[in-house]
């Protein structure tokens, strides 16, 4: 590796294995004694939250344990080779699950629709009910702070709803946790990790092949905003995080029909509006 390659990789791992472990913490998604099952694709996501995950493990204050598991979805042409051969190569407890869910998207998704959806509702079900069978506490999904953001603008766009994806869920029934360790982890940076590391790609030849979808055309969109306002993502995500409930219109999520007014506090007019000078706001008021 040139001196080069190995300054980037020891930056890009140091801004990764950071922002994962903020994001850890922030959300309380690994405890002591926690079994996390990561669920390995084989793309560059789930590699590199894999190998963050393990360092974690290693650094961490608490005690936990990192399991990878890959589900064989029986996809024409996968190499099963290759995720067996990585884990035993570097020492990794695995396991592989069989399940012939290719024939059940193909037989179900009428032509020239997209499989995305249904392969990642089969493929989480598999998950939920395998991790219950070994025991996890928590599965690790690799969907970083793009994913969460496309998701955001694809739900508004094509479902009119205001949601994205959590970085830790309960799920429906309240038997598994989701967490998602990468949320404040750029895909760029995930994307020159796995390029320099050379992480054994498995690319998705289900739904890869598939043009146009909803979900590249916001990629689009997206990149063109970030091009025209660098951090643009970042904001969004944080606005994911800073939500004021009166100021949208979820009747379920603010009380907009007994909305009273409150006139007792004293106030000074001046040229900019009405200003609180109650108590500790005083002085502040007066200088205006």
């Amino acid at each position: 590796m040139k001196p080069k390659e190995k300054m980037d990789l020891n930056k890009l791992y140091k801004k990764i294995r950071a922002n994962a472990g903020r994001a850890v913490c922030d959300y309380s998604m690994i405890e002591d004694g926690d079994k996390v099952m990561a669920a390995i694709s084989g793309g560059k996501d789930s590699f590199v939250m894999l190998d963050t995950l393990l360092y974690l493990k290693r650094v961490a204050p608490i005690n936990f344990d990192v399991v990878a598991v890959n589900l064989d979805q029986k996809q024409p042409g996968f190499p099963e080779h290759v995720l067996p051969g990585f884990f035993k190569k570097n020492n990794i407890d695995y396991y592989i699950m069989d399940k012939d869910t290719y024939s059940i998207v193909k037989e179900k998704t009428p032509e020239g629709k997209t499989t995305c959806s249904l392969c990642s509702r089969l493929r989480r079900g598999s998950l939920y009910g395998f991790a219950e069978e070994i025991g996890a506490t928590k599965i690790a999904l690799g969907h970083h702070m793009d994913d969460i953001v496309e998701t955001l603008f694809l739900n508004m766009f094509f479902n009119g709803k205001l949601k994205a994806m959590p970085p830790k869920l309960l799920s429906d029934d309240r038997r598994n946790i989701v967490i998602r360790p990468l949320s404040y982890c750029r895909e760029k940076d995930i994307a020159k990790l796995a390029s320099i590391v050379e992480f054994p790609i498995i690319p998705c030849n289900l739904c890869g092949s598939q043009e146009n979808l909803q979900r590249q055309n916001i990629k689009n969109m997206l990149a063109g905003w970030e091009k025209q306002k660098a951090g643009c993502i970042e904001n969004i995500f944080n606005g994911i995080q800073n939500v004021s409930p009166s100021q949208l219109a979820d009747l379920n999520l603010f009380d907009f029909h007994n909305l009273d007014i409150d006139r007792s506090s004293k106030v000074i007019s001046n040229h900019t509006g009405s200003v609180d000078v109650s108590s500790t706001n005083f002085i502040e008021a007066i200088n205006l």
